[in-house]
C-alpha cells in the first residue's frame, strides 16, 4: 500500500474493486463489452491484452479481479456456471489415477460430476465427514491431490473447521477447495484460513437476483492460478459479458443484501424449531446446531440457508413444499425473493441411493429479503 492508498473495506472493494470509471466516456460503470473479437496494432499488437472473448473480455477482466480482491485471492476466473468452474479447476488439477476426497453431503450436481464424469476419465474418490477430521484423515491416499468441502453444507449445514481441513490437507500433500457459495465472500474467505481454491456459483448470492446463470475460481497462489487460467482458455466455459456484468452488478449490493437474508433466516430458523410439525432445524446459527461454534468463529454471520425435516415424513415435506405461497417452489437459492424446495427429489435427485443421499422428509429454504413478518406467516400456513 502506497502512503496515498487507503485501506478499503469488504463493500467498497465490492463496488470499485476492477471497476474504474470508463477513461474514455467516464462511466461509472463498467460497460458490457459485447464483443467477440478485437482490432490490433500490427501483427501481435494487442490493446490492453485483448484479442478474442474467450481469451479474455474488459467486462469480464472487471468481476475477476473484484472476485480476487472480495476472496483475498491471487487470481480470480469467471465461468459460464459454477460446474464448468468446478470442472475445469478439476481437470487442473487432477489427472487419471488422482484420488479426491469429498464431503458426504456434497451438492448433487457436484457429485454427479465425480461419479458420472470424472470416474469414467480414471479419477478415483472417497466420500467423507469432512466435519469431522479424523474420517478425512482415514479418506486419505497416497494419490490423494485435493479434499473438497462444503461450509455450510449443501443441503444439510454442514459446518467444516476450515483451519483444521487445511492443516489436514496440505499435511497430505494435497489442495483444499472450499465451496464458499452458501457463505459467500462476506460472510466466510476460505483462503484466509488456509484453503488454495475457492469455488462460487455465482448463480446464487453473488448475483443475487435469480437472473444469471455463472461460477466463479478463485485461487490463493498465483501460479495455480495461471495454470487454471490456461485452462479456463482451453476449455472455453467461461462467462459471456452480459452475464459477468450482471454478477459485477449483483455484487455490488452483497454485503447489505447477506445481512437481510443472515437476519431473516435466524427468525425462520427460530419459528421453525419451536413449531410442533418440525421434528428437525439444521441452521448454523441455532446454538445446539453441532457446528454452531465453528461457524461462528470462522463466519461473520449464518447466512440465508435453512433446511428441516418434517414431521410425518416425505409425503408431508412435500405438502409443505405444494403449499407455501410466498415461498416460490423452485430450485437454486440465493435471490432476493424466498424459495423452497423437495431436495430429495429435486436438487440432490442424483444422489439417490449413495452415500449422498439427502432425508426423504427434509425441506429447503432460501431465505429472502422480503418482510419478516409475511414470511413468517407463508411458512405457519404451509406447515398447517
Amino acid at each position: 500500500m502506497t502512503e496515498h492508498q487507503l485501506p478499503q473495506g469488504f463493500e467498497t472493494l465490492a463496488i470499485h474493486a476492477g471497476q474504474e470509471a470508463d477513461p474514455q466516456t467516464g462511466a461509472v460503470v463498467t460497460p458490457i463489452y459485447q464483443v467477440s473479437t478485437y482490432k490490433q496494432d500490427g501483427v501481435g499488437g494487442l490493446r490492453g491484452g485483448y484479442e478474442y472473448s474467450r481469451s479474455a473480455n474488459p467486462t469480464r477482466t472487471a468481476l475477476e479481479e473484484c472476485l480476487a480482491a472480495l476472496e483475498g485471492g491471487a487470481r480470480g476466473l469467471a465461468f459460464a456456471s459454477g460446474l464448468a468452474a468446478e470442472d475445469t479447476l478439476l481437470r487442473t488439477i487432477l489427472k487419471p489415477g488422482d484420488h479426491i476426497v469429498i464431503p458426504n453431503d456434497a451438492y448433487g450436481g457436484t457429485f454427479r460430476l465425480f461419479a458420472k464424469v470424472l470416474t469414467r476419465w480414471g479419477v478415483e474418490f472417497s466420500v467423507a465427514n469432512t466435519q469431522k477430521l479424523d474420517d478425512v484423515r482415514a479418506a486419505l491416499r497416497p494419490n490423494t491431490r485435493a479434499v473438497w468441502v462444503e461450509t455450510p453444507s449443501n443441503p444439510l449445514l454442514g459446518i467444516t473447521d476450515l483451519a483444521g481441513l487445511a492443516e489436514v490437507a496440505h499435511g497430505a500433500g494435497a489442495l483444499l477447495v472450499v465451496d464458499n457459495t452458501f457463505a459467500s465472500p462476506y460472510l466466510q474467505q476460505p483462503i484466509a484460513l488456509g484453503a488454495d481454491a475457492v469455488v462460487h456459483s455465482t448463480t446464487k448470492y453473488m448475483g443475487g437476483h435469480s437472473d444469471v446463470v455463472g461460477g466463479a475460481l478463485v485461487l490463493a497462489e498465483a501460479g495455480l492460478g495461471e495454470e487454471v487460467a490456461y485452462h479456463q482458455n482451453a476449455m472455453g466455459a467461461v462467462s459471456g459479458p452480459f452475464d459477468a456484468w450482471l454478477v459485477l452488478r449483483g455484487i455490488k449490493t452483497l454485503g447489505v443484501r447477506m445481512d437481510r437474508h443472515s437476519s431473516n433466516a435466524e427468525k425462520v430458523a427460530e419459528l421453525l424449531a419451536s413449531h410442533p410439525k418440525v421434528s428437525q432445524v439444521l441452521y448454523p446459527g441455532l446454538p445446539e446446531h453441532p457446528g454452531h461454534d465453528i461457524a461462528a468463529k470462522q463466519m461473520k454471520a449464518f447466512g440465508g440457508m435453512v433446511s428441516f425435516r418434517v414431521a410425518g415424513g416425505e409425503e408431508a415435506a412435500v405438502e409443505v413444499c405444494n403449499r407455501a405461497q410466498l415461498f416460490t417452489l423452485g430450485e437454486s437459492l440465493g435471490g432476493v425473493e424466498s424459495l423452497i424446495e423437495h431436495p430429495g427429489r429435486m436438487t440432490h435427485a442424483s444422489a439417490a441411493g449413495s452415500p449422498l443421499e439427502v432425508p426423504a422428509d427434509l425441506v429447503r429454504v432460501s431465505v429472502g429479503i422480503e418482510s419478516i413478518d409475511d414470511l413468517l406467516a407463508d411458512l405457519k400456513q404451509a406447515l398447517g
